[in-house]
């Protein structure tokens, strides 16, 4: 599916273009943006490096990855990441890990919650998928009210799941499913 160009009350997914790279350094660079990510914050190479990877990626067929720039519904300001990865590794299973980020200085307006729901449309309407999946730090607590908010049901932790700066780190599955009512998740 290409283009994908969604659009809520206060946040649109779209797909990511070249001039999108300051925006995304701004989130990828951020060490309070990823200090519960699984990478350290990103040069503004490194974010360019990766910023092509993934608007080449949209183009393959099948798509599986879907990284999208999250936008100001009002002013089309890039002001985060969102993504969602099918899962290759077992075909005909039907599911995708999910996964998004912001500036921080949009944090708590909302947006994340909204950009949940743009994807749990994409990944159960659009692509018709069954299960989607994502994972936190067990420290992250504004994600794990987030995925609670969201509908998503805590599945269990993955134990020395990561490497990230230098030691090993847990990770906490959530999950939602097409049957769930994630359409009237607050």
């Amino acid at each position: 599916m290409y283009p994908v160009s969604m659009t809520g009350a206060g946040v649109a997914l779209r797909e990511f273009t070249a001039d999108d790279l300051d925006a995304v350094s701004k989130v990828y660079g951020d060490p309070h943006v990823v200090e519960h990510l699984s990478f350290e914050p990103r040069s503004r190479d490194r974010v360019a490096a990766t910023l092509s990877h993934l608007i080449d990626a949209a183009g393959h067929e099948p798509r599986v990855e879907y990284s999208l720039a999250v936008a100001d519904a009002a002013s089309g300001e890039v002001i985060g990441v969102a993504r969602l990865a099918v899962d290759v590794q077992h075909p005909g299973q039907s599911s995708a890990q999910l996964g998004f980020a912001s500036r921080p200085d949009r944090w708590g307006a909302g947006l994340a919650a909204e950009t949940g729901r743009l994807l749990f449309r994409l990944g159960f309407e659009d692509l018709g998928l069954h299960r989607l999946w994502g994972a936190r730090g067990p420290d992250n607590v504004a994600a794990a009210r987030l995925m609670a908010k969201l509908g998503m049901v805590e599945e269990g932790r993955i134990r020395g799941h990561l490497r990230v700066r230098g030691a090993w780190r847990d990770s906490v599955v959530h999950s939602i499913l097409e049957d769930d009512d994630w359409r009237g998740a607050s």
